[in-house]
């Protein structure tokens, strides 16, 4: 103890706002938000997801109007995934690899609308292409096999790389892909594109609306708990970071947020590397829905959550949130 009642009243530094702000210990501002957008295909399109209320998927010409949003309101990175169309998917998920997906195509008009002022986060996995909803290839048994997977991962990220991504995020969860990724990019002139790894990303029941949003919902065919982490686990999520770290990650994630924030705390104390969280779909809709109900204040429910993340120890956040978010923290 460093003192004791009344020389010591911890409520003196409360008493006034200045001095609320001079004492605080976890400061939030619009550079730590990545915001997560949906692409559609054709022109002047934007579709209301109906399992995430105020969240659309956009064209690409609507993906380049928000990304120019995201400049003014001092947002530093957009994450991008794609609903590809059902014509489209398949079971290897080959639209992964064709330079003129939807990804693709969104990737390349950002770069030509904003040029550098913005950071281009991609999702690497082959849901949003198959038409199984799994995140890769499936052998006869339907399990989800884990070299032959990465092995197209690796084409994704260098087809994403080259239409001009700045992170590469591997969200499939398989063994391996980070080191092959990592490698492919080297060799394939990619030495600054960096790797986001979705090192601890957890079969969790929070991902609902986000899979409605990229369209693999309803063509989910079991589960994913064979390459997912089980939501009981801690020090295996300590594995896979070291593992993906070692591999040649230069940051890692936590999937999903707010019910892994023990998760996140253990990895910035064990490795000291930037640690970002995505508050998922669910998350996002949980809060949207207690505000329907009239159980809290939007504003300040999510400005609570954002700042949990951010005393934790993450770098970043990917919220649906982040530009209601950035516009209250610019005032």
């Amino acid at each position: 103890m460093t003192g004791s009642y009344p020389n010591t009243r911890l409520r003196r530094s409360r008493a006034h706002s200045w001095s609320r702000a001079l004492h605080r210990e976890t400061v939030l501002t619009p550079a730590d938000l990545i915001w997560p957008l949906f692409v559609t295909s054709g022109e002047g399109v934007e579709e209301p997801v109906a399992s995430l209320p105020g969240v659309s998927r956009w064209s690409v010409d609507g993906i380049v109007a928000r990304a120019r949003e995201a400049v003014d309101l001092g947002i530093p990175c957009i994450a991008l995934f794609p609903n590809t169309p059902p014509d489209k998917r398949s079971t290897d998920g080959a639209e992964a690899f064709s330079p003129d997906n939807l990804m693709c195509r969104a990737i390349r008009a950002v770069r030509d609308a904003c040029g550098s002022e913005i950071g281009i986060l991609t999702d690497v996995a082959l849901d949003p292409y198959t038409s199984h909803g799994q995140d890769g290839l499936l052998d006869d048994a339907g399990y989800v096999v884990n070299d032959d997977t990465v092995a197209v991962l690796v084409d994704q990220a260098l087809n994403q790389a080259e239409a001009g991504a700045d992170i590469i995020a591997p969200s499939d969860m398989m063994d391996g892909r980070v080191r092959a990724i990592r490698m492919a990019l080297e060799m394939g002139g990619h030495p600054n594109v960096q790797i986001m790894s979705y090192a601890a990303k957890y079969a969790s029941a929070f991902y609902g609306p986000f899979r409605d949003a990229v369209g693999s919902g309803g063509l989910l065919k079991g589960d994913k708990k064979s390459y997912q982490m089980d939501p009981a686990n801690a020090e295996e999520a300590l594995r896979e970071v070291e593992f993906d770290l070692a591999e040649g990650a230069d940051s890692v994630m936590v999937k999903p947020g707010l019910s892994y924030l023990d998760v996140i705390w253990r990895v910035k104390e064990r490795f000291g590397v930037p640690v970002f969280a995505y508050q998922v779909s669910g998350e996002y809709a949980l809060i949207e829905a207690g505000v329907a109900a009239g159980v809290g204040d939007r504003e300040a429910l999510v400005m609570e959550k954002l700042t949990a993340f951010k005393r934790a120890g993450c770098s970043g956040i990917l919220t649906y949130h982040a530009p209601l978010a950035a516009r209250l923290l610019n005032g």
